[in-house]
């Protein structure tokens, strides 16, 4: 099976799930559309968005709501799981904006 760390990491560690989580915990609501995603994410492509939010989901750590509306609507909003890892996720955030000088070299 393999390091526990790693199995979890690699659900959510890439930049862009980090960014789609930090997102959503950030919105008023809690809640997105996947055009208010990329607005938001304007350097990551509709396909890449499409596909992280497929992970998370998959993950359980985004919750995908379809209304049967015409044309359909799509929210997303963390799950429980999501919600709980955000903490961690400010954490690191803010020890990156700490330390970004130290780590981030050119």
């Amino acid at each position: 099976m393999g390091c526990p760390i790693r199995q979890v990491i690699s659900r959510f560690g890439d930049k862009w799930s980090m960014l789609v989580l930090f997102m959503l915990n950030r919105s008023d609501t809690g809640i997105l559309r996947f055009n208010e995603l990329r607005r938001l994410m304007t350097d990551c492509s509709q396909k890449m968005l499409s596909q992280t939010l497929k992970n998370l989901e998959q993950s359980h750590l985004v919750h995908r709501e379809v209304f049967p509306e015409v044309p359909p609507r799509v929210e997303y909003s963390l799950t429980d799981t999501g919600k709980s890892l955000m903490p961690a996720l400010t954490a690191l955030i803010t020890w990156g904006k700490e330390h970004f000088n130290e780590v981030v070299t050119d």
